[in-house]
């Protein structure tokens, strides 16, 4: 005896898969996430903790200002004071006249300018060469010039002065710009971003349409560039207002560079603190300002490279 075997129904399988085909295709299903699109707010905790690390960044300048608005003898009582005192203009210009701040910062801001331009142009170009360009020995070359950053500045101090003193440029600022027109810290960092940001299949289309190597570092790679390009360049403007070791050693109290005149204000039999801090409170000024102006765009670039990468 046999016993005929009927189909089971269809419809509702089918009906099943056809909407899982629509909404994922070929029967898969896409996770649900729950909340895309809604903008996150902060809590009560993220706020004190913000301000907690906000106080900490801003004490040593905070107490920068404090001990430059106060006298010396004040200074060295105990406990220190915790407050502004009325002493600030007065110790600022005394800050000013005695070392010649004004030239200083005039040199400072060619130094900085000159080496922080050098730097974002050579490196960048020497980043995108080691990121998409295929020449022998390529990473041999990025490896010695990683390696470079290894070595201490301190070993290189006597021969460069010896190599500046054979020029006949001691004293001069052009002893300070030189050794620091391009450095391997900017060469990697750029290396680095350029691998990502660039697409290779970008610079195949621009030389199919008939654009030169000039061309398409102009209107390619410096455009993908330029939040890490800002970065850079900011980051290399601070350094090279506050370097002090090459410059102390390069340039005397006759066309001295920020720091070297701050060094000044030390010298005295009697060194007043008061005055001292003064002189670093505008020294730093300038950084502040600058950051005021351009932080924005520095921030905002780096958040467009962020969304674009």
């Amino acid at each position: 005896m046999t016993t005929s075997h009927m189909p089971l129904p269809q419809t509702r399988t089918t009906k099943t898969n056809s909407e899982a085909k629509g909404k994922g295709g070929r029967g898969s299903r896409r996770p649900r996430i729950i909340g895309a699109g809604k903008q996150l707010h902060a809590g009560p905790l993220t706020y004190v903790v913000l301000s907690v690390f906000a106080l900490f960044s801003l004490a040593p300048l905070v107490w920068t200002a404090i001990a430059a608005s106060r006298t010396d003898r004040r200074l060295a009582e105990t406990p220190p004071p915790l407050w502004f005192g009325g002493n600030l203009f007065k110790n600022m210009e005394t800050a000013w006249e005695e070392v010649g701040l004004g030239t200083a910062m005039v040199n400072t801001a060619f130094v900085a300018g000159t080496i922080t331009v050098s730097t974002v142009l050579f490196a960048t170009l020497a980043g995108f060469a080691f990121a998409k360009l295929r020449f022998r020995f390529s990473s041999a070359l990025l490896v010695l010039t990683i390696g470079t950053m290894m070595i201490p500045p301190q070993l290189a101090v006597v021969p460069l002065y010896l190599w500046m003193a054979d020029l006949g440029w001691s004293n001069q600022l052009q002893t300070v710009i030189l050794p620091t027109l391009v450095t391997a810290f900017g060469t990697f960092f750029m290396r680095q971003y350029l691998v990502q940001a660039l697409p290779g299949e970008l610079i195949e289309a621009a030389r199919v349409d008939g654009a030169s190597s000039l061309r398409v570092v102009w209107h390619v790679v410096f455009p993908a560039a330029r939040p890490a390009m800002a970065v850079l360049g900011l980051l290399t403007f601070v350094f090279a207002w506050n370097d002090f070791m090459w410059p102390i050693i390069a340039l005397n109290q006759e066309n001295p560079t920020v720091q070297v005149a701050l060094n000044a204000l030390g010298t005295g039999y009697v060194p007043d603190q008061s005055v001292i801090m003064a002189g670093a409170l505008l020294g730093t000024l300038p950084l502040l300002i600058a950051f005021l102006l351009f932080g924005k765009q520095i921030v905002g670039g780096i958040m467009q490279g962020a969304i674009k990468g």
